[in-house]
């Protein structure tokens, strides 16, 4: 008999409603992305990293570990130094959108996961959705979407282990992801290969030795001291020289040797040496450090420090200095990377570079007691260092100067050695003292009483902040409380022999406050033990985990505790959604940098006084 011919039949489920917010998580992460085309806040130091990784140079920062870093470099495609030129960064900013993006329906899946109905689901998606904090942070290139989305995925895989049947062999490649998805960033970074000499030619940043008043870094950049200052004193309007708490591309310098024009290193290099007559030429700018007989802008009894400009106005130029090795070794007196502390000598004055008020810099007439050479904070720590290329001109210098310390590396260093320092490292790495101007404190993150100015139009009051959703973030917040509360007096009646709830009910509502909760409690609790400089953005992820909170506790209220008013839990669960949605539209402007608002829609944004809104009036 002839063989039957069966159809091959494909059978296929999709959520409408998944789709829906993925697509319109899409729309709002990626539309526009290329807005600003200017570097917006820290992107200016994962492009140096970005930078590193496509030139194949293994480095350290301490801004956490490097998988993120390596991300961004896959998903850049080409060198920062273009980028930063003037081309667009949008394809520099895809990768960490899209991991911004994906973060909305893996929200969805993971409150099904939780034994949730799709209406709890979708609740928690528009949370995530209409977050304005996490749509301003996915839409540069940052590190915290890509964070947010692996922290996600491992709890939604290892949530998929625990409810597969027992006997299905696939539940163990859920396991298998969420143990990858966790383990998404975890080496450090480390330089090696930086020249230990210092020689007539070397790109350095200089740091302050001492940690008071602040550990800072030389820095100079484009912009003149004013003409006269609000006391009526006046100055010598040359370029300033600051010190900054922060790295920086304005933080690197060129040693010169007064005798020679050339700002390349010889070959073999010509160290520098202890008592050597030395020129600091800044990186960005080409100004030579300087000091003079002019009182500095907020220490009048020390001299300006500054970087000269001709003005034809017959102040000659004093920029000679002379290096002094404070902690030289009896064998040899060749300044060295790290290890050696220095003071820079004013030749004409026999001022000493110092630090005085603030980041103040100044020249301070060297005094003749020797307790003054024990204590002044004018000693100074190569951190990095380089030797530049011969035939380097000024665009080339500036090229890298914004990706520093691109020395290549031994390559036949062992994976495990690598490994064994990189973890070493993280672990002993010591992180700065000083403050940013929108650094917070972990308690000022709960009630958002702080914001981030990421971006500022130079000519108009467009401008870019990281601000949440004041609505949702509240609903968060009384969320948080509510489950405890709620999870206090069930455990008391338990307690006391009452059973409120089913056994299935329980469990589910303890399941839903051990991951969620102990989720936010795990990625927050640890920043109020960290002695380091913390963000608003640090709380992000912690706040996910309030977000798929809300609508689940919701659901919970709704099925066990207020059976008899379900239409008006019904009424105020849409009001509390349309007002959410009214406070993302209200934000808007802020999260897009689009449209301009005029300063008194700015001022009226300004919903606690904390916040630091900037706008110019016309």
């Amino acid at each position: 008999p002839a063989m039957l011919q069966l159809p091959l039949v494909v059978t296929a489920r999709l959520d409408l409603v998944l789709v829906l917010v993925t697509l319109l998580s899409l729309w709002t992460r990626l539309g526009g992305l290329g807005y600003p085309g200017a570097v917006v806040f820290d992107e200016v130091y994962y492009g140096q990293f970005l930078s590193l990784y496509m030139k194949r140079t293994f480095f350290i920062d301490d801004s956490g570990p490097p998988l993120g870093h390596a991300l961004l470099a896959l998903g850049g495609g080409l060198p920062w130094q273009r980028a930063a030129a003037g081309l667009s960064v949008w394809s520099l900013r895809l990768l960490p959108a899209l991991g911004g993006a994906l973060c909305v329906p893996l929200g969805y899946l993971l409150v099904l996961e939780l034994r949730c109905s799709h209406l709890s689901a979708l609740g928690a998606a528009l949370l995530l959705l209409l977050e304005n904090s996490l749509i301003v942070q996915s839409r540069f290139m940052l590190l915290e979407s890509l964070l947010i989305f692996f922290v996600l995925l491992a709890f939604f895989s290892y949530l998929r282990f625990l409810n597969a049947p027992g006997r299905c062999w696939s539940r163990y490649g859920w396991l298998l992801l969420s143990g990858v998805s966790c383990a998404a960033g975890g080496l450090s970074r480390v330089t090696r290969g930086q020249p230990l000499q210092v020689a007539f030619g070397s790109q350095v940043t200089l740091r302050s030795s001492a940690p008071r008043p602040v550990p800072c870094w030389l820095h100079s950049h484009k912009a003149n001291y004013p003409i006269r200052y609000e006391n009526g004193r006046g100055s010598s309007h040359q370029q300033q020289v600051t010190c900054y708490g922060f790295k920086d591309v304005n933080n690197w310098w060129i040693i010169k040797d007064p005798a020679r024009q050339e700002l390349v290193v010889d070959s073999p290099p010509r160290p520098v040496r202890h008592g050597d007559i030395i020129q600091l030429v800044h990186g960005m700018t080409s100004r030579l450090l300087n000091s003079h007989d002019v009182a500095a802008p907020m220490s009048p009894h020390a001299q300006e420090v500054s970087g000269y400009i001709d003005f034809n106005v017959s102040m000659a130029t004093q920029n000679l200095w002379r290096l002094e090795i404070y902690n030289r070794e009896a064998e040899s007196e060749e300044w060295k990377t790290i290890v050696s502390e220095v003071r820079l000598v004013h030749v004409n004055t026999s001022a000493v570079l110092k630090v005085l008020a603030g980041s103040d810099v100044t020249a301070v007439a060297e005094q003749s007691t020797s307790i003054n050479l024990c204590v002044c904070v004018c000693l100074n720590i190569v951190c990095c260092h380089n030797y530049p290329r011969s035939g380097q001109e000024q665009k080339e210098r500036e090229a890298e100067l914004h990706s520093p310390t691109h020395i290549d590396v031994d390559r036949k260093i062992s994976f495990w050695s690598k490994f064994t320092e990189l973890q070493w490292k993280m672990l002993t790495v010591k992180q700065e003292e000083s403050e940013h101007k929108y650094s917070s404190a972990p308690l000022e993150w709960i009630a958002m009483e702080t914001n981030i100015a990421y971006w500022l139009h130079p000519s108009s009051n467009a401008q870019i902040h990281l601000i949440g959703n004041p609505v949702s973030w509240g609903v968060a917040n009384l969320s948080l409380l509510a489950y405890q509360l709620l999870a206090a007096l069930y455990l008391l009646r338990r307690r006391r022999g009452f059973r409120d709830l089913p056994d299935g009910a329980w469990q589910r509502f303890a399941s839903v406050g051990l991951l969620c909760g102990g989720g936010w409690a795990v990625n927050f609790l640890p920043f109020l033990l960290m002695e380091r400089t913390l963000f608003l953005y640090h709380y992000l992820p912690a706040l996910c985990y309030l977000h798929l909170l809300s609508p689940a506790l919701l659901e919970h209220i709704h099925t066990h505790l207020l059976r008899t008013s379900r239409h008006v839990l019904g009424v105020c669960t849409a009001a509390v959604l349309l007002s959410v949605f009214l406070s993302y539209w209200t934000f808007c402007p802020l999260t897009y940098g689009n449209p301009e608002l005029t300063a008194n829609q700015l001022q009226a944004l300004k919903w606690r006084d904390s916040w630091d809104i900037l706008y110019r009036r016309r």
